[in-house]
């Protein structure tokens, strides 16, 4: 009698239970995913010229939150409870200092006291103080008016980045800010050049607020004054704040009053008229940036756009 071998058998395993256990495998391998998102380093930015420097900085390295809106007042605006939450949970805080963001500042220091880095960039740049007004003396916190100190202030932001930022890749942060130096640069040159063309007579600012001193002593400009004899919006000027400026105006024999393009030109065109001579109202971008495809959306084209209203203006076109 021939006798067939016995096998045993295996127990197989349900398709519908190596389905469920690959699932499971890939439900945590999206959550391991998410996990690591909600990680990624932080950066937080008070004002949106500084945010975008910021981010050509840091490029893809960790995340850039910028709390001020574009075509907002640096001097005015607020944040909300989430956003004040977010300078406490930040690597890094990025402000601009010197009395700049009037409402924010609070929040910026509750950060420091809660540990957090912060640069304030402003009083690294080698600041300036206004010399007119009712800001006499006091720190000018304007200083991305002037490029030269833009780069310096790339070179400081990298550094800060790369100290504190946790899981950075230092060398792609430090060709970021090269590079963006590199830029800011030829921006330099770029902007020489074209007020090299104004004669050195017509070299004359009037401004809604005093904002254009470190462009004015980079580029070898004359401010007669501002029609808020203020480094600050929030101010308002007097009647005889008015009719001094109207005089000095009259004098100098301005061809251009320069409004900030988030203000009312109202008061550009009062002292127009009480100066009797003809004066343009020119508008330019000196606080804050600008959404995609209104002018100055990032902050090189806002000061190629303020450099060529500024050329126009005082009579080289």
């Amino acid at each position: 009698m021939n006798l067939l071998p016995i096998r045993a058998h295996r127990p197989r395993t349900p398709a519908r239970l190596l389905l469920a256990s690959l699932a499971g495998v890939l439900l945590l391998g999206v959550s391991g995913c998410a996990g690591s998102g909600e990680e990624r380093p932080s950066v937080v930015v008070t004002t949106n010229i500084l945010g975008d420097i910021t981010r050509n900085v840091v490029g893809d390295e960790a995340e850039v939150t910028v709390l001020m809106q574009a075509d907002a007042d640096p001097h005015s605006f607020g944040i909300s409870a989430p956003q004040a939450a977010s300078l406490e949970q930040a690597d890094l805080v990025v402000y601009n200092g010197l009395g700049l963001e009037e409402n924010v500042l609070r929040h910026v220091r509750a950060a420091q006291e809660a540990g957090v880095s912060t640069l304030a960039v402003g009083e690294a740049v080698d600041p300036i103080t206004y010399t007119a007004g009712e800001s006499a003396d006091e720190p000018d916190p304007h200083f991305w008016t002037d490029p030269e100190r833009v780069r310096k202030a790339v070179g400081l932001i990298a550094d800060e980045v790369t100290a504190h930022v946790r899981g950075v890749d230092t060398s792609t942060v430090r060709r970021n800010a090269s590079a963006y130096e590199a830029q800011v640069t030829e921006l330099t040159a770029w902007m020489r050049a074209r007020f090299d063309e104004i004669p050195p007579g017509r070299r004359q600012l009037v401004t809604n607020h005093h904002v254009f001193g470190y462009l004015a002593q980079r580029f070898r400009f004359h401010i007669v004054g501002a029609v808020i004899p203020s480094g600050t919006t929030l101010a308002s000027p007097s009647a005889s704040d008015l009719k001094s400026l109207a005089d000095a105006v009259r004098t100098a024999g301005v061809k251009a009053i320069f409004a900030d393009s988030s203000q009312p030109a109202r008061l550009a065109q009062v002292i127009e008229r009480e100066s009797g001579i003809d004066v343009d109202v020119v508008p330019l971008f000196s606080e804050s940036l600008t959404t995609k495809g209104k002018g100055a959306a990032t902050y090189l084209e806002m000061m190629r756009a303020n450099t060529t209203s500024i050329a126009i203006g005082l009579g080289t076109a």
